[in-house]
């Protein structure tokens, strides 16, 4: 929002001193940032001039249109000037800045030679003076100039002003007009203030134009007045141009600007018709299917039925609240003009703004919270300006539709501002400033507040608090950190798990990446889910980012296979990737009504417990896929593709990570191969799944064959304890190998188990390192042979010790599996 300090006067008695530090000071203190404050005057340097354009060639041997000018500078001779700009015409009074002048960027103007022509100097547009950022066309100035030719333009264009430009936060809609602005500029130099709005403004009386409004939730006020016999070939005075273009707003013509400067001015949006051009009544209304609008850019919008329209007898003629139609805008033929103010509901008018991608200053303050009280203030203003410029009659029927409902009071404790900012307000400094920001206060045990009409953000007592002590200045709350309770500092206990599980698998070779947790509903049939798999129930979004993914994730593979498919696609080959994250299983409350909790105080614990119940299960799963060599081939040899036995490891290097013992048992589960499919437990629990994707997975997402993956539930692992100190021995290992003969369908996992469990505590590890089937074993038979390290902590081991270790370790792989030592 940019306004000149002149324009803010009008409403506040800024003092005349005011340097631009105490300006910035003053608006920061009550929480408005300012992004800028430039003093034009000093933007422009050398002679900038009010000039006459007294003929123009029209060069077209050039790829884009040029216009040789010659120009009345104020001098015995014109001088002539090379332009690019089409908005102007033979006779317009221009700004033009003279050879030695110097614009903002310091871009030195001289006499130079350019498309074959001598230029004397520049016909400037808003923007090349400092003055906003139309660069469309050059600054028209009024006709009424003519006695100024030659002259100095920094006071017609208004580059003797200081203009701020400032950035308004989502809930401070009213400071996007000079009204508002003033408002809290003159609160923090505690000097007099005066609301425009509060001008008079005749009330309804009659009807200049039919009004029927269908959606009055939508709508809740719409007001109309008409002007007639205007004078369209009026100019918009100077002054009025000026402000306009200091605001960064083009002028473009009488009526058209009246409406901008007093949506500027209040902070009320308005429209111009052609009354001439409005066939019957007005109907306000939600769109009909199949309906469109040419707006006023030219552009032909298919209409949404949650669009909020203004209609006639022949069809949609506005995008309410956002932009007019075509058809019935105001031109240059203009001569009955009708003014429309009303007031729209800003989630309406901010969704058709996103819907149609057509942002406006207009859609900018409903979308905000416009103050439904200015329609009809509004209309005077502009019938005045109108009227005295343009030299109209206005009718003296005057529409207004009003089913605005009244505020409604907010009780608020006078010490909550106090306990909420530490800070000690009396009572009396509560209630002034409460009556600062325009509400009404009923002082009694407590304050009973009606927030003015203006502030629609205002809605609970800690919003009436939150004001309180913006003005009195945030700078008197103290920045106190608050005190850490003892004990429990630091990372949680799921916290360090979840680090040192990412911090492992990078070390190992994986590269972290973090997707979005979105997914499709087809990612079930591209898994091969079954019907009754819990997985296809997913939680729905209202809002998704994109309509092709409004699910969240019940598994992490979805959009991690989509990445290793964009890494695949931009020639990665052999990939190894993990992430850490939540997935998302419906409650069976989710559609139950969530309570209202309020702002005034904490939650109770059975209102935190009913909103907890409505939120869905989130788990954190940790997930890894794997494509191409895990191992690269080179000089050194030959590479190792990636295969299940290596997503296997995965899962054991999570679990290892996170201090548990996962143990491995063959399994058939989507999306995996039914015979390379891996189950996951700790204890009897399956916290997870590996190995290599099932082909059709692969087809249907476009993977390499034999793609692997390993996915698994971090918060059913059991926590770990506190570590203890590791036992080291300073005596040599005695080093055994173990060939085993057993069944086919004995997972090598039971059978390490079963050594582990024989030979006792003088083995300290235990490693498959060998798997072998063939004919001489039989069919259905398998040989695993395992590497047994020995150590005792006292001594070394003897000969006879070691083998009786290996002895008491086979004896109970035979025991339990039938095992046979191989060779034996």
């Amino acid at each position: 929002m940019r306004i000149s300090l002149s324009w803010l006067r009008e409403h506040a008695d800024i003092p005349a001193g005011i340097t631009a530090d105490e300006l910035e000071k003053a608006l920061v203190s009550v929480g408005l940032e300012v992004e800028d404050l430039s003093d034009l005057g000093a933007a422009v340097q050398g002679p900038l001039v009010v000039a006459r354009v007294l003929s123009i060639e029209e060069l077209t041997e050039f790829k884009k249109p040029i216009r040789y000018c010659m120009v009345d500078v104020g001098e015995d001779e014109p001088v002539s000037i090379v332009c690019g700009a089409r908005n102007f015409a033979e006779g317009d009074l221009v700004v033009v800045i003279r050879p030695g002048g110097v614009l903002p960027g310091d871009f030195h103007v001289g006499a130079r030679k350019t498309y074959g022509r001598m230029s004397h100097g520049m016909i400037c547009s808003a923007r090349e003076l400092g003055l906003g950022d139309d660069h469309d066309g050059i600054i028209v100035l009024s006709p009424d100039l003519a006695d100024r030719i030659g002259q100095d333009a920094r006071p017609v264009v208004g580059l003797d002003e200081v203009v701020v430009e400032l950035a308004i936060t989502p809930d401070r809609g009213y400071c996007f007009s000079a009204r508002g602005i003033a408002r809290e500029l003159a609160g923090a130099l505690g000097v007099d203030y005066r609301d425009p709005a509060l001008l008079p403004a005749p009330g309804a009386q009659g009807d200049p134009v039919s009004v029927t409004v269908r959606d009055t939730v939508g709508c809740d006020r719409f007001g109309t007045r008409v002007v007639r016999g205007v004078d369209p070939g009026r100019p918009s005075p100077s002054w009025l141009t000026a402000r306009l273009t200091h605001a960064g707003v083009r002028p473009i013509s009488l009526a058209v600007d009246i409406t901008n400067y007093v949506m500027m001015d209040l902070g009320q949006p308005m429209h111009a018709f052609d009354a001439d051009r409005i066939s019957g009544g007005l109907v306000v209304r939600r769109a009909e299917p199949g309906e469109t609008l040419t707006t006023l850019d030219g552009t032909v919008r298919k209409l949404d039925v949650e669009d909020l329209v203004i209609s006639d007898d022949s069809g949609v003629i506005s995008l309410a609240a956002i932009m007019g139609g075509a058809s019935t805008e105001v031109h240059d033929g203009t001569v009955n003009v009708l003014f429309e103010a009303a007031h729209w509901d800003p989630v309406t008018v901010a969704r058709a703004a996103r819907r149609h991608k057509l942002p406006s200053e207009a859609s900018k303050r409903f979308e905000r919270g416009v103050d439904p009280k200015l329609p009809l203030v509004a209309i005077q203003r502009a019938v005045s300006l109108l009227v005295e410029y343009g030299g109209g009659t206005p009718d003296d029927a005057i529409g207004d539709v009003d089913n605005v409902a009244p505020r409604a009071p907010i009780t608020m404790a006078a010490d909550l501002p106090n306990r909420i900012s530490g800070v000690d307000y009396t009572r009396a400094a509560v209630v002034r400033l409460l009556e600062q920001v325009g509400c009404s206060v009923e002082d009694s045990s407590a304050l009973r507040v009606v927030p003015p009409t203006w502030r629609p953000d205002l809605t609970d007592p800690a919003d009436l608090a939150e004001e309180v002590i913006r003005l009195h200045g945030y700078d008197q709350v103290a920045s106190i950190l608050p005190s850490a309770p003892p004990g429990g500092r630091g990372l949680s206990a799921e916290q360090r798990r979840r680090r040192s599980v990412g911090r492992t698998l990078a070390e190992a070779g994986y590269v972290e990446v973090h997707n979005y947790p979105f997914v499709g509903a087809e990612f079930a049939e591209a898994f091969g889910l079954a019907e009754d798999d819990p997985r296809r129930v997913a939680v729905g979004l209202r809002n998704p980012i994109s309509d092709e993914e409004p699910l969240l994730r019940t598994t992490m593979l979805p959009p991690l296979l989509a990445t290793l498919t964009r890494n695949l696609g931009r020639g990665n080959r052999d990939l190894a990737l993990f992430e850490v994250g939540r997935v998302f299983h419906p409650s069976a409350a989710a559609g139950d009504a969530s309570p209202d909790l309020g702002v005034t105080g904490r939650p109770t614990a059975e209102e935190l417990a009913a909103v907890d119940a409505l939120l869905p299960a989130q788990p954190w799963r940790v997930a890894a896929v794997l494509a191409g060599e895990i191992e690269p081939a080179g000089w050194w040899g030959k590479g190792r593709a990636a295969d299940w036995a290596d997503a296997v490891e995965a899962a054991r290097i999570v679990a290892d990570a996170a201090g548990a013992h996962v143990t491995v048992r063959a399994a058939q589960y989507a999306p995996w191969h039914p015979g390379r499919c891996a189950a996951l437990l700790v204890g009897d629990v399956v916290v997870g799944h590996a190995g290599e994707l099932h082909p059709a997975v692969c087809a249907a997402l476009d993977l390499p064959k034999r793609t692997c993956a390993m996915e698994l539930e971090l918060d059913a692992l059991p926590l770990p304890g506190a570590p203890g100190a590791p036992t080291v021995s300073t005596y040599p290992p005695a080093l055994i190998d173990v060939a085993l003969v057993v069944d086919a369908a004995v997972p090598a996992a039971d059978l390490g188990d079963a050594l582990t469990e024989g030979a006792g505590p003088l083995l300290e590890s235990l490693r498959l390192f060998d798997v072998f089937e063939g004919e001489q074993l039989g069919a259905g038979r398998k040989s695993l042979a395992y590497k047994l390290t020995l150590r005792a902590l006292d001594r070394t081991l003897t000969g006879e010790e070691s083998v009786a270790v290996r002895d008491a370790a086979v004896a109970e792989a035979v025991r339990r599996h039938g095992a046979v030592l191989r060779g034996a």
